[in-house]
C-alpha cells in the first residue's frame, strides 16, 4: 500500500453539492466500542463515470445517486456486446464531522475497491491504494475542517482498467469496477492501536494446543499520536463462548510522544480446551484494550476470534486435525451474485458459507482473492476450513512494480485475515503457467519461466516469514511436467492441482492416473485437488450424456468418479469443487453466456442436482432428496401411452424404493452416487415418492413432475432440437426435446449429420455465443446437410416455426484461457443458400441465414402449414450453394 500526503488540485470544483450540517452521530449508523467509534458510510453517495472530475473544465458532470456497496458493472457483463466497462470512475460523498471530533485520529477504512483507488478530502490527495481485493485505510483526520459550518467532501477515484503491473493479468472470471464492499470512519483516541495494511496490527498464535492445556500469544502494536508522553495499561483478556472470562493478562507501558511499540502476552495454562473443529466450531474471544493507566478509561479495543485447535500436513496420510486424519471435501467460492456483479451486502456472503455448510463440507477455497471478512467470520462460526490467495493467475509482468504489488498484496492478506481460526492455508499463484508468454521463443521462454520462479519462491518466503503457523499453497494446472521442470513443485509446503480430466482433456479415468503418478514422483509433497468440475447448465438434461453437453447427468458422473478416487486415497488431503455457485466470467460463451456454470448452485443461489448429490455423500444426518428434473416432456413408448425415463433420487440410505402415483416401482441400491429408476410416466402431473430407513426411522421426500407426452395422436406443441441428444428448458418453461432420424409413424430428419465445430476441442455442437437469444442451446446444435424433416402428424391446421443459425464464422477468436493452451480458434465460414418446401408448396427461397440473420445470430421462420390425408408434414431442404442446415423445430396445433 502507497500513500501520497498533501497534494492539491488548483481551482478543484465539485458539482451539486447540498448537505445539511449534522452532528455525525446522528446521521450514520454507527459502532461503538470503548475507545473507538466505526461509523458506516454506505449510504448516500454520488457516482459518475465521468472522467473530467477533479479537474477544471467547466463541463458539467452527471451525478447519479448511489449505495454502497456498488459495481458499474452489475449489467454490461451480462450482453452480447463484448468486453465490459474498464476505466476510472468517481464516487463522491459529503461527510458532516462533528466539531467534537477534534484531536481524534481519524481513518478511512475500504473493505474492497477494484482496483487502484485514489481517495480525496477537500481536494487533498490523502491516499493511494492499488489491488482490488484487500482493504485498505487511509487517514483522513489532518485534513478535515472541523468548524461547526464545514461540509467535507470526500472523492474517491476507482479504476478497474487494465493494468500490466497490478495483478490479475487474465483470468476466467470478471473483475467488476467500484466500491463493493463497505467503507467506514473509524475514530480512535490519539493512543490506540496501529491501523496499518488496512488491518488492526493484533496478531493472535496458539504456540500449543492439546486435550489437556493451550498457550495463547498476543501480538499486538500500539502507537501515541499524541503530543505528550502516556502511562497506559495493555490488557488482553479471553473468554468462552458463555462470556466468562478464562484468562486475563495486563502490562503497563509507557509511551513516549510519537512512539510505536510491538508488544506481545502469553497466556498460558488454559485447561481442558474446547477444541475448534467443524463439528463443533467452538469460538473463545479475545478482548484487547488500551486503557489509560491513571483514569481506566478503555482508549482502543480490538475483539477478535480465538479457535483453539492444530492441524498438519501429511505427504501419505493428507489432513489431520487435532491429531486425527481428517479429509477435506469443500469448493472454491466466487463472490458475485446475479444482478449486482461482486457488490452484495453481508448476509449474502454468509449464506453461501451456510449453504456450504449444509452440504456436508468442511472446506472453502477463497478463490482467486481474499474476500469480504464476512466470509471468513462465517467460516470461523460455522466451521469451515479455509485457505485464501492472492490473485496471481495465468501470468505474471517481469517487472519490478509488479513483483512489490504482489508482495503487497500477500502482506495485506495475510495480516487482515491473520486471527482467523478457519485459515490453515496461504495461496499465491493459480495456474501461472496456463498462458505461458513467449511461444516460439525457447530462449526468452526459459528466462520468463524462472522469473516466475523467482516470484513465487519470494512470495513463499515471506508468507512463511509473516506467519510460520500455516502452510503455503500453489494451485497448479494439470500441466505436470512443466510446473515440474519449472521447479514450482518444490516451492510450496502443500502442492494443489487444478484437475479436469474428462472435461477439458484427456479421459475421466485419467484423473486418479494423475494423482498416483504425482504421489509416486513426490513421496514427501502434501497434495490437494483445488479444483475439478465439469459444465452443468441447469436447464439442460440428457439421457445419454457426453463431454461437452453441458448437462446435469453427464456434471454428475464426472463428480461421482473424481470425489471417490479422492475418498480413496489417503494422501488426497483435500478436493475442491469448481465451483460453489456459478459465476460471471464476461468472456465465456457457451450454453450460457458470461457465465462459468460449473457450480453446485445457480448464480442466484439455486441448487442443482450436483448439491444434492453431494450433501448424500456428505451429510452426517439422514438425507433423501428427489431430482429437480421436474418438468419433462418425451415421446411415447411404442405401443402405449406412458413415456419412461430415468429418475435419480439422492440419498445417504443403503437402499431406496421408490413409488409412483402410490405404485411402488422397487427399491434400488446406489449406483454412481445415486438411485436411479426408469419411470413409467404418464401425461400430465406425475407423483413419486421415495422412502428410506437410516437407523430403524422412515424418511421421504414427495415430487410432482410434469410430464409432456408427444406422440402423432397428441402433439399440441411440439420442441425438438436438431443434432442434439440432451433436453432443453427455455426461459418460457418449453421443454425442447432431442429430435433423432426419421422413423415412420413418428417424427425426425432425413439425411445430414450433427455439426461439429472444427479446429477445437468442442465435440457437441458449438460453444459459441448465439447473438439475439437467451436460449443459446437451441440454436447451438444442428443438423448439417439435412434433405427432409418429416412429421407424420394428425390431420389439422399447424403453426411450424423453423430455427436457424450459421454456427461457422470467418472470424479468427482467441481460445480462452480455460481451454489449457495458447490455441487460435481459425475456422472458415462456410457458404450455404437453399430453399424450403412444405408439402412440396415453395415457402423460403434462396435463403442465407448468415445474410439474412448474421453468422452467430438466432433466427427463425413461422410458417401456417396444413396436415391432410393422412400424409403429415414434409419439409423439404433444395442446396443451392454448400449445405442446408436446420437447428430446430416447434410445431403448434392451430385446430
Amino acid at each position: 500500500m502507497r500513500f501520497k500526503f498533501r497534494r492539491t488540485f488548483a481551482g478543484l470544483k465539485f458539482y451539486g453539492m447540498v448537505a445539511c450540517i449534522a452532528a455525525m452521530f446522528n446521521i450514520f449508523p454507527a459502532t461503538a466500542q470503548q475507545g473507538r467509534l466505526i461509523v458506516n458510510l454506505n449510504q448516500g453517495w454520488h457516482f459518475t463515470k465521468d472522467s473530467v472530475i477533479p479537474e477544471e473544465t467547466g463541463v458539467k458532470v452527471s451525478w447519479k445517486k448511489v449505495n454502497l456497496p456498488h459495481s458499474w458493472n452489475s449489467e454490461d457483463v451480462m450482453d452480447d456486446k463484448p468486453d465490459y466497462y474498464r476505466a476510472a470512475c468517481w464516487y463522491r460523498k459529503e461527510l458532516p464531522i462533528n466539531e467534537s471530533l477534534k484531536g481524534k485520529k481519524l481513518l478511512l477504512q475500504f473493505d474492497g475497491a477494484n482496483q487502484v483507488s485514489e481517495v480525496y478530502i477537500n481536494g487533498q490527495h490523502a491516499g493511494t491504494h492499488i489491488g482490488g481485493y484487500t482493504a485498505f485505510s487511509v487517514p483522513v483526520d489532518e485534513y478535515i475542517n472541523f468548524e461547526e459550518t464545514a461540509i467535507n467532501t470526500l472523492l474517491v477515484k476507482v479504476d478497474n482498467s487494465h493494468n500490466d503491473n497490478i495483478p490479475p493479468l487474465s483470468a476466467d472470471f470478471t473483475f467488476f469496477g467500484g466500491i463493493y464492499r463497505n467503507v467506514n470512519l473509524i475514530v480512535n483516541d490519539p493512543v490506540h492501536f496501529l491501523q496499518s495494511r488496512g488491518a488492526s496490527s493484533i496478531f493472535i498464535t496458539t504456540p500449543s494446543v492439546s486435550e489437556k492445556q493451550a498457550s495463547v500469544l498476543i501480538r499486538s502494536v500500539v502507537q501515541n499520536q499524541s503530543a505528550t508522553s502516556r502511562k497506559i495499561l495493555l490488557r488482553n483478556t479471553i473468554q468462552d463462548a458463555s462470556g466468562k472470562v478464562i484468562k486475563e493478562k495486563n502490562t503497563s507501558v509507557s509511551l513516549k510522544a510519537g512512539e510505536r511499540r510491538e508488544l506481545s502476552q502469553v497466556t498460558d495454562n488454559i485447561q481442558n480446551p474446547s477444541l475448534w473443529t467443524p463439528e463443533n466450531p467452538y469460538l473463545y474471544r479475545v478482548f484487547t484494550q488500551i486503557k489509560d493507566a491513571k483514569t481506566g478509561e478503555i482508549l482502543d479495543q480490538v475483539t477478535n476470534p480465538l479457535g483453539l485447535r492444530w492441524f498438519k500436513f501429511d505427504a501419505n496420510t493428507g489432513f489431520h486435525l487435532n491429531g486425527k486424519p481428517y479429509k477435506l471435501i469443500g469448493a472454491s467460492r466466487h463472490q458475485d451474485f446475479k444482478g449486482m456483479a461482486n457488490a452484495i451486502p453481508d448476509n449474502y456472503h454468509y449464506n453461501d458459507v451456510k449453504l456450504l455448510k449444509d452440504m456436508g463440507a468442511n472446506f472453502l477455497r477463497v478463490a482467486h482473492y481474499p474476500q469480504d471478512q464476512t466470509v471468513l467470520n462465517a467460516c470461523d462460526a460455522l466451521g469451515i476450513l479455509t485457505s485464501i490467495e492472492i490473485p496471481v493467475v495465468n501470468a505474471i509482468t517481469e517487472t519490478e512494480e509488479f513483483y512489490n504489488n504482489c508482495r503487497n498484496m500477500q502482506v495485506e492478506m495475510i495480516r487482515q485475515n491473520y486471527n482467523h481460526p478457519s485459515v490453515i492455508l496461504w495461496g499465491y499463484m493459480n495456474e501461472i503457467m496456463l498462458r505461458p508468454k513467449f511461444i516460439g521463443q525457447a530462449e526468452r521462454q526459459k528466462v520468463y519461466y524462472g522469473n516466475i520462479t523467482k516470484l513465487a519462491q519470494t512470495l513463499d518466503s515471506l508468507t512463511r516469514a509473516e506467519d510460520p503457523t500455516r502452510y503455503t499453497m500453489i494451485a497448479h494446472h494439470g500441466d505436470f511436467n512443466r510446473y515440474k521442470q519449472a521447479g514450482l513443485i518444490d516451492i510450496p509446503q502443500v502442492v494443489g492441482w487444478n484437475l479436469y480430466q474428462g472435461w477439458y482433456s484427456g479421459s475421466i479415468s485419467n484423473f486418479s492416473d494423475f494423482l498416483d503418478r504425482f504421489h509416486k514422483e513426490y513421496p514427501n509433497k502434501p497434495l490437494m485437488v483445488t479444483e475439478y468440475g465439469a459444465d452443468a447448465d441447469p436447464r439442460i438434461r440428457s439421457l445419454s450424456p457426453e463431454r461437452f453437453d453441458k448437462s446435469i447427468q453427464y456434471s454428475l458422473n464426472f463428480h461421482d468418479v473424481y470425489l471417490k478416487a479422492m475418498l480413496e486415497r489417503p494422501f488426497v488431503a483435500a478436493g475442491m469443487i469448481w465451483n460453489l455457485a456459478d459465476f460471471n466470467s464476461e468472456t465465456r460463451e457457451e450454453t450460457m453466456p458470461h457465465i462459468n456454470n460449473k457450480g453446485l448452485l445457480t448464480l442466484e443461489r439455486n441448487a442443482k442436482d450436483l448439491y444434492r448429490f453431494y450433501q448424500s455423500q456428505l451429510l452426517k444426518r439422514p438425507f433423501i432428496s428427489i431430482s429437480d428434473w421436474r418438468k419433462r416432456s418425451g415421446i411415447t413408448d411404442s405401443a402405449s401411452s406412458v413415456c419412461t425415463q430415468e429418475l435419480d433420487v439422492f440419498s445417504n440410505a443403503t437402499e431406496v424404493e421408490l413409488f409412483k402415483d402410490g405404485v411402488s416401482l422397487g427399491s434400488r441400491k446406489p449406483m454412481n452416487g445415486r438411485f436411479t429408476w426408469l419411470v413409467p410416466f404418464s401425461n400430465g402431473q406425475n407423483r413419486v415418492e421415495a422412502r428410506c430407513l437410516i437407523e430403524g426411522k422412515e424418511y421421504r421426500d414427495v415430487a410432482h413432475l410434469n410430464f409432456d407426452i408427444q406422440s402423432r395422436d397428441n402433439i399440441q406443441h411440439l420442441n425438438v432440437l436438431l443434432g442434439a441428444r440432451r433436453f432443453f428448458e427455455d426461459d418460457k418453461g418449453q421443454e425442447w426435446i432431442p429430435s433423432t432420424q426419421y422413423k415412420q409413424g413418428s417424427w425426425g430428419y432425413i439425411g445430414g449429420t450433427p455439426f461439429k465445430a472444427g479446429n477445437t476441442r468442442q465435440s457437441y455442437g458449438t460453444d459459441r455465443n448465439i447473438k439475439e437469444t437467451d436460449n443459446d442451446p437451441i440454436y447451438q446444435t444442428q443438423v448439417t446437410g439435412i434433405q427432409k424433416y418429416k412429421l407424420d402428424v394428425a390431420d389439422g391446421e399447424y403453426s411450424l416455426t423453423l430455427h436457424f443459425a450459421e454456427l461457422t464464422t470467418s472470424e479468427t477468436k482467441e481460445a480462452l484461457a480455460y481451454n489449457l493452451d495458447n490455441s487460435v480458434q481459425k475456422n472458415k465460414a462456410e457458404e450455404r443458400v437453399f430453399n424450403i418446401s412444405i408439402n412440396k408448396v415453395p415457402v423460403l427461397q434462396k435463403l442465407n441465414i448468415a445474410k439474412r440473420y448474421g453468422p452467430l445470430t438466432a433466427g427463425f421462420e413461422t410458417i401456417k402449414v396444413t396436415a391432410e390425408n393422412g400424409k403429415g408434414i414434409e419439409i423439404s431442404f433444395d442446396a443451392l450453394v454448400g449445405q442446408p442446415v436446420l437447428n430446430a423445430l416447434q410445431l403448434t396445433k392451430i385446430n
